[in-house]
């Protein structure tokens, strides 16, 4: 993945994602091993998880409730259904309208089953939550950023055409991450056939020199020739990347709006104008409206995921479980 403030992106690969390893906002998690029976040896058939007791006196606060959490929780992490946990805490804090959470949580199938004490600080807005920095809460967090892009990602797409189930990547030309998430998108397209996918130029422009030129060569493909164009530009650019370079990089475009069918001339002066620029402009705009800070980044019905950071097929397991939340 590609960078610009890397906690952060921590923070959202775990808050969103919540991979199995279980931490938050890179803190090591306090860990508490469950008691084995006596006798009990590692080849044995999984325990069951014994949480600690709730303490009623570590329920300080009325808000965000109880109920607001599970749902929570429910939607970001209800795709693995070897995750178990339990609300441990919500507690007002010494700053005004903050709340801290604390949740327990362990994987059902474990010999000697290990418990997380995972804690996050929800805003006095109740739409968002802390940990190490603002990511969005609520018993559907993720409403607000599809509904968002319902409206504003309107970058190339195939797929569908209808949003009910709307896969967006943001990515960048130059960075070799989004080049590999190719793949990725491609067979979530294959195994999604009832979503639509849509392709957000996002360039890094603090750290590829040409990233933002090659996005907007791709924006007005896609005004002259339509998706399909697009996409065979795009393809030519990720396989010609190494060559996207300061000297390298008018050869590597023009040959790629040649492949996409176009004529380069009229591509390369489009990608200098006004009207070249503001399509890129507006994907950028779109992508800090969304907090982004690194690519390839997936929203799945809104729910942000950065590509490379599971394996496909727990990437496919969220999309399924996300799209069956949104049925």
């Amino acid at each position: 993945m590609q960078f610009r403030a890397p906690i952060h992106g921590t923070a959202l690969a775990v808050l969103t994602l919540a991979a199995s390893s279980f931490c938050f906002a890179q803190a090591a998690p306090a860990q508490q091993e469950v008691p084995s029976a006596p006798g009990a040896t590692a080849a044995q058939a999984p325990q069951p998880v014994q949480f600690p007791p709730a303490n009623p006196a570590n329920f300080t606060s009325d808000t965000p409730s109880r109920e607001t959490v599970e749902s929570f929780l429910k939607e970001s992490w209800g795709y693995d259904t070897n995750r178990v946990w339990e609300v441990a805490a919500i507690q007002k804090t010494p700053a005004e309208g903050i709340i801290k959470v604390v949740v327990f949580v362990a994987e059902k199938q474990s010999a000697k089953p290990e418990i997380a004490n995972l804690t996050f600080f929800v805003t006095p807005d109740g739409k968002h939550l802390i940990a190490n920095d603002v990511l969005p809460f609520g018993a559907h967090p993720y409403t607000e950023y599809r509904e968002l892009l319902k409206t504003r990602a309107t970058g190339p797409s195939k797929g569908a055409t209808d949003k009910q189930f709307q896969l967006v990547e943001f990515a960048d030309f130059q960075c070799p991450h989004c080049k590999e998430a190719q793949q990725t998108a491609a067979k979530l397209q294959q195994d999604f056939p009832q979503a639509r996918y849509v392709y957000e130029n996002f360039p890094l422009v603090a750290i590829h020199s040409e990233a933002y030129k090659a996005a907007a060569y791709g924006a007005c493909v896609a005004k002259q020739g339509g998706n399909d164009a697009f996409f065979k530009f795009s393809d030519a650019v990720f396989a010609a990347q190494e060559s996207l370079t300061p000297t390298g990089s008018d050869a590597v475009l023009a040959d790629a709006v040649t492949k996409a069918g176009l004529t380069p001339a009229k591509i390369a002066a489009c990608a200098s104008s006004p009207e070249g620029k503001s399509a890129v402009d507006a994907s950028l705009q779109l992508g800090k409206d969304l907090s982004i800070d690194q690519t390839p980044l997936l929203f799945i019905n809104g729910r942000a995921i950065p590509m490379n950071a599971v394996p496909y097929e727990q990437l496919k397991q969220i999309v399924a479980y996300q799209f069956l939340l949104d049925k």
